[in-house]
């Protein structure tokens, strides 16, 4: 039959490749359980919890952990798992037990709380104006998100969890389009500092970053991954969460906290998946000095729209423009291992593959909601963004 195909000129790739094989079973699988637990809202809400657990983690695992996991191949994985899942659950259980913004809100509409714990693991993500309420039914498509985005993790594509995931649950186009704004800002923003901070370290890093590092670098990057994890965890665990009440009992906390440590445990054993190319394809990430400074200025950054505003936003995309500012001020200054062309090239072709998940999110989204219509989307989504760049550049003195 290959011959036949052959001669009619099919391609090659007609027939999948066996490593592919069990995946796109498990994509039909899926796409069934979808379609046929979605009526029931108790059931639907716990299997798109453990869907978007699954694809959150392993297609976030290179902004937070890929850096770690390509100059930490050494070790055994048992031991990085325990410390990632143990930051992991310090961070969620105090979100947990003490995160408390129910009850008031300020006067840009922001929850302020009202002195008593919300039981929220978000850290006060969904409860940001346009997130606040829990679904009470759900849409096949909203289900089906974290499947697409497995699909398109499993090509390399960076693209953004909080787009795909947080999008189909958003109340109106304003809410996409703060999202989109602070997403946007954080790139442009991670994208410089990146070109600068590289740049101007670049001659030093290589006149002093020779031979083997000395052990204190790496005692020094596993405290800033642990910062850096705990840090992106305050962001990006409302694009898990979504699909669970907003505040947890005890028994749906260890069901979430539980899957999401195991979750992470696969992912450690397998080196973070292919998605990992993404960051093993970049010059000297696998020198735990380099991944160091990488990490500290991504912590950095997140922790500032920590304090910035409780709006989500994609940390994928500040990640990509963090990691494309770095080569490209390390080709500029001629100590990368790829030249000015290829780093741009690089740096375009993640920006690329971002916007292609950008663009299935808000089909997704104008699919689940009737509220979310095209002309809605087109005429509030462009105002709200351009709002939220302006005042954020505004804020920092532009």
């Amino acid at each position: 039959m290959k011959k036949l195909f052959r001669s009619f000129g099919y391609p090659e790739v007609v027939w999948f490749p066996k490593s592919e094989r069990n995946f796109l079973t498990f994509i039909s699988v899926a796409f069934l359980l979808a379609m046929f637990v979605t009526p029931y809202p108790q059931y639907a809400m716990w299997l798109g919890f453990l869907f978007a657990a699954y694809a959150a983690v392993a297609n976030d695992s290179i902004q937070t952990l890929g850096t770690f996991i390509a100059s930490n191949q050494d070790k055994k994985w048992w031991v990085l798992w325990m410390f990632i899942g143990g930051v992991f659950l310090a961070t969620i259980s105090y979100s947990w037990l003490f995160s408390d913004f129910i009850g008031a809100f300020d006067a840009d509409g922001n929850p302020i709380g009202d002195g008593i714990a919300d039981g929220d693991v978000s850290h006060g993500r969904l409860l940001a104006k346009g997130f606040e309420e829990s679904p009470k039914e759900f849409h096949f498509l909203q289900i089906a998100a974290p499947i697409f985005l497995l699909i398109l993790t499993r090509l390399r594509m960076p693209v953004s969890t909080t787009f795909i995931l947080l999008t189909s649950f958003a109340a109106s186009p304003a809410a996409v389009g703060k999202v989109m704004a602070k997403s946007m800002s954080g790139y442009v923003l991670a994208f410089f500092m990146g070109l600068i901070i590289f740049s101007a370290i670049a001659k030093i890093s290589q006149k002093y970053f020779t031979g083997k590092a000395k052990f204190g670098w790496t005692i020094a990057q596993w405290i800033t991954t642990g910062s850096l994890w705990s840090v992106w965890l305050t962001q990006d665990a409302a694009n898990i969460a979504v699909y669970l009440p907003r505040s947890l009992s005890f028994v749906q906390f260890l069901g979430f906290a539980g899957a999401l440590f195991i979750g992470l445990g696969f992912l450690l054993y397998f080196k973070g998946g292919r998605i990992q190319k993404i960051v093993n394809e970049k010059s000297a990430v696998t020198d735990v000095r380099f991944a160091t400074l990488v990490d500290f200025v991504y912590c950095i950054i997140l922790f500032y729209f920590k304090l910035y505003s409780q709006v989500p936003m994609s940390t994928t995309w500040v990640f990509i423009g963090l990691l494309g500012g770095r080569e490209l001020g390390m080709a500029l200054r001629r100590s990368g291992s790829n030249s000015i062309s290829k780093s741009i090239k690089l740096t375009l072709k993640d920006f690329f593959f971002a916007m292609i998940g950008l663009v299935v999110s808000i089909a997704i989204a104008i699919g689940v909601n009737d509220q979310l219509t095209f002309d809605l989307m087109v005429t509030n989504i462009p105002k709200e963004f351009a709002n939220g760049i302006t005042k954020f550049f505004t804020t920092l003195g532009f």
